[in-house]
């Protein structure tokens, strides 16, 4: 179940699942103004960089964590799951070095994030061996199977996918995701035909999908016990005051900000 916290007016949600501290943020708790009032944490979109760095700074706080010692993604809508280390550490708004929509550790006290405005934020940890994950995924990195590719790196470094919980975070729903036929054959095909109850098809041609439940069906296919997968039931289109939309800004003006998920691998006695 994924739950609403308030800390230092910093408001995020977290999920009962995962045991490891984690956050998927909100649009409240920031110091940006104007359109991109008031938690934006994407830089190069119009924001001032000083608002994004101290949007950043609160965020990262919660994760125990300076603005410069996280782990990020650099994300391209690609299936690329990278494993990051000590050297990975990144200066905020600095240009990251690499391509990855999911990045993957098992070096504790390094947080990793991810960004999203209507694309699944997915934060997976195995607890028993050690290891984290943030994957990105829309619907094409989806269907490019990111996440067996991060499970896959996940298992690398000592992960079990029956040891692995998943929580996926606030994305645009099955009520909103409105898509071409594209988008439906490419989700029937990485998941096999298992797609029952994900597509709505319309009158005019178009299909609603549950991209979030294709996500949930896939993990499971890898061997992810589905009591260990929780997903968020609010759509950020619907809910654009609280969350950031570029679907529901048409990619620009009043809410083409980002918000992010992160998760960090505790130091050894330390929650």
């Amino acid at each position: 179940m994924f739950v609403q916290e308030n800390e230092n007016g910093l408001i995020y949600m977290r999920s009962d699942i995962l045991p490891f501290r984690h956050l998927f943020s909100t649009r409240f708790g920031g110091v940006s103004e104007g359109e991109f009032a008031s938690l934006n944490i994407l830089g190069g979109k119009g924001d001032r960089p000083e608002n994004v760095r101290e949007n950043f700074t609160r965020i990262a706080a919660v994760l125990g964590a300076g603005p410069d010692d996280c782990a990020v993604t650099k994300q391209v809508h690609g299936n690329t799951a990278r494993i990051v280390g000590e050297s990975d550490r990144h200066v905020c708004l600095s240009t990251v070095p690499y391509e990855a929509d999911g990045i993957v550790t098992a070096t504790p006290g390094m947080p990793l994030f991810c960004a999203a405005a209507d694309c699944i934020p997915v934060l997976l940890c195995d607890p028993d061996n050690g290891v984290v994950a943030a994957v990105h995924c829309g619907w094409r990195s989806s269907a490019g199977d990111i996440l067996k590719n991060a499970l896959e790196t996940m298992c690398s470094l000592g992960a079990a996918p029956s040891s692995v919980r998943a929580a996926l975070g606030p994305a645009i729903g099955a009520c909103c995701f409105e898509t071409d036929d594209d988008v439906p054959d490419a989700i029937n095909i990485w998941l096999n035909g298992d797609t029952e109850g994900l597509f709505v098809r319309r009158s005019d041609g178009k299909t609603l999908v549950d991209l979030r439940g294709a996500n949930a069906r896939r993990l499971m296919q890898l061997g992810v016990p589905a009591e260990q997968i929780d997903i968020s039931d609010e759509c950020t289109f619907c809910s654009h005051e609280k969350y950031w939309s570029h679907r529901w800004s048409k990619g620009r003006g009043v809410g083409r900000g980002g918000q992010c998920a992160g998760i960090v691998l505790p130091q050894a006695g330390r929650a």
